[in-house]
Protein backbone atom coordinates (compact mmCIF):
# COMPACT_ATOMS: atom_id res chain seq x y z
CA UNK A 1 0.00 0.00 0.00
CA UNK A 2 1.57 3.66 -0.60
CA UNK A 3 1.90 6.09 1.96
CA UNK A 4 -1.41 8.24 -0.44
CA UNK A 5 -3.58 5.16 -0.08
CA UNK A 6 -2.95 4.49 3.38
CA UNK A 7 -3.42 7.98 4.53
CA UNK A 8 -6.32 8.19 3.07
CA UNK A 9 -7.65 4.72 5.00
CA UNK A 10 -6.52 5.81 8.12
CA UNK A 11 -8.80 9.24 7.57
CA UNK A 12 -11.53 7.74 6.63
CA UNK A 13 -11.01 4.98 9.72
CA UNK A 14 -10.25 8.11 12.20
CA UNK A 15 -12.79 9.51 11.34
CA UNK A 16 -15.37 6.94 11.65
CA UNK A 17 -13.64 6.29 15.31
CA UNK A 18 -13.99 10.12 16.08
CA UNK A 19 -16.37 12.06 14.45
CA UNK A 20 -16.47 15.16 16.52
CA UNK A 21 -12.98 15.66 17.02
CA UNK A 22 -12.19 19.09 17.00
CA UNK A 23 -9.49 21.53 19.01
CA UNK A 24 -9.36 20.32 22.72
CA UNK A 25 -8.54 24.20 23.53
CA UNK A 26 -11.33 26.37 24.66
CA UNK A 27 -11.75 29.63 22.75
CA UNK A 28 -14.82 31.80 21.31
CA UNK A 29 -12.82 34.40 19.78
CA UNK A 30 -9.58 33.88 17.55
CA UNK A 31 -7.12 36.19 19.74
CA UNK A 32 -7.89 33.45 22.82
CA UNK A 33 -7.02 30.23 20.25
CA UNK A 34 -3.74 32.41 20.30
CA UNK A 35 -3.22 32.97 23.61
CA UNK A 36 -4.09 29.27 24.62
CA UNK A 37 -1.98 27.53 22.37
CA UNK A 38 1.17 29.78 23.32
CA UNK A 39 0.10 28.57 27.09
CA UNK A 40 -0.03 25.15 25.99
CA UNK A 41 3.85 24.14 25.41
CA UNK A 42 4.70 21.57 27.67
CA UNK A 43 1.36 22.13 29.28
CA UNK A 44 -2.23 19.71 29.09
CA UNK A 45 -5.07 21.48 27.24
CA UNK A 46 -7.19 20.32 30.29
CA UNK A 47 -4.85 22.94 32.63
CA UNK A 48 -4.68 25.59 30.16
CA UNK A 49 -8.48 25.61 29.72
CA UNK A 50 -8.74 26.49 33.43
CA UNK A 51 -5.92 29.21 33.58
CA UNK A 52 -7.51 31.42 31.13
CA UNK A 53 -10.64 31.42 32.67
CA UNK A 54 -8.83 33.73 35.69
CA UNK A 55 -6.67 34.83 32.96
CA UNK A 56 -9.73 36.59 30.97
CA UNK A 57 -11.60 37.33 34.51
CA UNK A 58 -8.77 40.11 35.02
CA UNK A 59 -7.87 40.98 31.51
CA UNK A 60 -11.30 40.23 29.19
CA UNK A 61 -10.40 41.76 26.04
CA UNK A 62 -6.68 42.21 23.53
CA UNK A 63 -6.56 45.91 24.97
CA UNK A 64 -6.65 44.87 28.64
CA UNK A 65 -4.00 42.02 27.96
CA UNK A 66 -1.86 44.45 25.62
CA UNK A 67 -1.75 47.17 28.19
CA UNK A 68 -1.40 44.50 31.59
CA UNK A 69 2.03 44.44 33.50
CA UNK A 70 3.95 41.23 32.61
CA UNK A 71 4.07 40.06 36.31
CA UNK A 72 -0.04 40.12 36.45
CA UNK A 73 0.10 38.40 33.78
CA UNK A 74 2.72 35.64 34.60
CA UNK A 75 1.17 35.51 38.27
CA UNK A 76 -2.13 34.08 36.65
CA UNK A 77 -0.60 31.98 34.00
CA UNK A 78 2.10 30.33 36.22
CA UNK A 79 0.73 27.13 36.66
CA UNK A 80 0.99 25.94 33.07
CA UNK A 81 5.16 26.36 33.76
CA UNK A 82 7.74 28.37 31.55
CA UNK A 83 5.24 31.54 33.35
CA UNK A 84 7.43 34.12 32.57
CA UNK A 85 8.55 33.59 28.74
CA UNK A 86 4.47 32.76 28.21
CA UNK A 87 3.60 36.19 30.09
CA UNK A 88 6.02 38.16 28.06
CA UNK A 89 4.65 36.51 24.70
CA UNK A 90 1.42 36.71 25.22
CA UNK A 91 1.69 40.62 26.18
CA UNK A 92 4.08 41.43 23.24
CA UNK A 93 1.39 39.65 21.17
CA UNK A 94 -1.27 41.04 22.06
CA UNK A 95 0.03 44.64 21.46
CA UNK A 96 1.42 43.71 17.82
CA UNK A 97 -2.46 42.58 17.36
CA UNK A 98 -3.58 46.03 18.60
CA UNK A 99 -1.07 47.96 17.22
CA UNK A 100 -0.57 46.66 13.67
CA UNK A 101 -3.49 44.74 12.76
CA UNK A 102 -6.21 46.70 14.34
CA UNK A 103 -7.06 44.30 17.01
CA UNK A 104 -7.72 41.50 14.96
CA UNK A 105 -6.17 38.09 14.43
CA UNK A 106 -4.25 38.02 10.98
CA UNK A 107 -5.35 35.41 8.47
CA UNK A 108 -2.45 35.23 6.92
CA UNK A 109 0.37 32.59 8.24
CA UNK A 110 3.46 34.60 7.34
CA UNK A 111 1.83 36.79 9.30
CA UNK A 112 1.34 34.67 12.16
CA UNK A 113 4.69 33.23 12.56
CA UNK A 114 5.67 36.78 12.69
CA UNK A 115 3.97 37.17 16.29
CA UNK A 116 5.85 36.41 19.67
CA UNK A 117 5.44 32.81 20.65
CA UNK A 118 3.99 31.83 17.11
CA UNK A 119 5.59 28.71 15.65
CA UNK A 120 4.37 26.67 12.58
CA UNK A 121 2.36 24.63 14.67
CA UNK A 122 0.65 27.47 16.49
CA UNK A 123 0.00 29.18 13.00
CA UNK A 124 -1.12 26.04 11.66
CA UNK A 125 -4.04 25.60 14.20
CA UNK A 126 -5.02 28.96 14.07
CA UNK A 127 -5.11 29.00 10.31
CA UNK A 128 -7.41 25.42 10.18
CA UNK A 129 -9.62 26.20 13.33
CA UNK A 130 -10.19 29.92 13.16
CA UNK A 131 -9.91 30.24 9.27
CA UNK A 132 -11.12 27.18 7.80
CA UNK A 133 -7.97 27.16 5.86
CA UNK A 134 -5.83 24.47 4.98
CA UNK A 135 -3.59 23.10 7.92
CA UNK A 136 -1.19 20.44 9.57
CA UNK A 137 -0.54 21.03 13.09
CA UNK A 138 2.36 18.94 14.05
CA UNK A 139 2.39 18.49 17.96
CA UNK A 140 3.73 15.67 19.83
CA UNK A 141 0.68 13.04 19.54
CA UNK A 142 0.78 13.88 15.20
CA UNK A 143 4.39 13.21 14.98
CA UNK A 144 4.47 10.06 16.88
CA UNK A 145 1.50 8.28 15.51
CA UNK A 146 2.39 9.23 12.00
CA UNK A 147 5.90 7.65 12.56
CA UNK A 148 4.36 4.61 14.20
CA UNK A 149 1.42 3.85 11.41
CA UNK A 150 4.48 4.31 8.81
CA UNK A 151 2.88 7.94 6.80
CA UNK A 152 6.57 8.96 7.52
CA UNK A 153 9.62 7.05 8.17
CA UNK A 154 12.02 7.93 11.21
CA UNK A 155 11.21 12.15 10.94
CA UNK A 156 10.61 13.76 14.13
CA UNK A 157 11.72 17.42 13.36
CA UNK A 158 8.28 19.00 13.37
CA UNK A 159 8.79 21.35 9.91
CA UNK A 160 10.23 17.98 8.29
CA UNK A 161 7.14 16.18 9.30
CA UNK A 162 4.59 18.99 8.13
CA UNK A 163 6.05 18.61 4.79
CA UNK A 164 6.01 15.40 4.40
CA UNK A 165 1.86 15.02 5.82
CA UNK A 166 1.45 17.50 3.01
CA UNK A 167 2.51 15.12 0.07
CA UNK A 168 -0.05 12.70 1.11
CA UNK A 169 -3.05 14.30 3.07
CA UNK A 170 -5.61 16.07 1.29
CA UNK A 171 -5.58 19.80 1.95
CA UNK A 172 -9.11 19.47 3.06
CA UNK A 173 -8.65 16.74 5.52
CA UNK A 174 -5.03 18.05 7.18
CA UNK A 175 -6.70 20.08 10.04
CA UNK A 176 -9.24 17.50 11.35
CA UNK A 177 -7.28 14.47 10.86
CA UNK A 178 -4.65 15.97 13.21
CA UNK A 179 -7.18 16.73 15.93
CA UNK A 180 -8.18 12.79 15.50
CA UNK A 181 -4.39 11.96 16.03
CA UNK A 182 -4.46 14.25 19.23
CA UNK A 183 -7.71 11.77 20.28
CA UNK A 184 -6.49 9.06 19.22
CA UNK A 185 -3.02 9.22 20.49
CA UNK A 186 -4.32 10.05 24.31
CA UNK A 187 -6.64 6.96 24.23
CA UNK A 188 -4.93 4.74 22.49
CA UNK A 189 -1.66 5.28 20.89
CA UNK A 190 -0.19 6.56 24.10
CA UNK A 191 3.23 8.00 24.60
CA UNK A 192 3.73 6.94 28.37
CA UNK A 193 2.65 3.14 28.23
CA UNK A 194 2.58 0.44 25.31
CA UNK A 195 0.34 1.24 22.54
CA UNK A 196 -3.53 -0.50 23.04
CA UNK A 197 -3.21 -2.04 19.32
CA UNK A 198 -5.60 -4.97 20.37
CA UNK A 199 -8.10 -1.43 20.73
CA UNK A 200 -7.21 0.05 17.97
CA UNK A 201 -8.95 0.51 14.30
CA UNK A 202 -5.91 0.99 12.76
CA UNK A 203 -4.33 -2.58 14.15
CA UNK A 204 -4.58 -4.38 10.40
CA UNK A 205 -2.65 -1.58 8.06
CA UNK A 206 -0.54 0.20 11.00
CA UNK A 207 3.31 0.07 9.78
CA UNK A 208 4.61 -0.52 13.10
CA UNK A 209 1.96 -2.52 14.75
CA UNK A 210 3.55 -2.05 19.17
CA UNK A 211 6.21 -0.11 18.26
Amino acid sequence: MTKEKLALEIIERLKKEYPDAGCTLDYDQAWKLLVSVRLAAQCTDARVNVVVEDLYAKFPDIDALAAADVDEIEEIVRPCGLGKSKARDIGACMKILKEKHGGKVPKDFDALLKLPGVGRKSANLIMGDVFGEPAIVTDTHCIRLVNRMGLVDGIKEPKKVEMALWKIIPAEEGSDFCHRLVYHGRDICTARTKPYCDKCCLQDICMKNGV
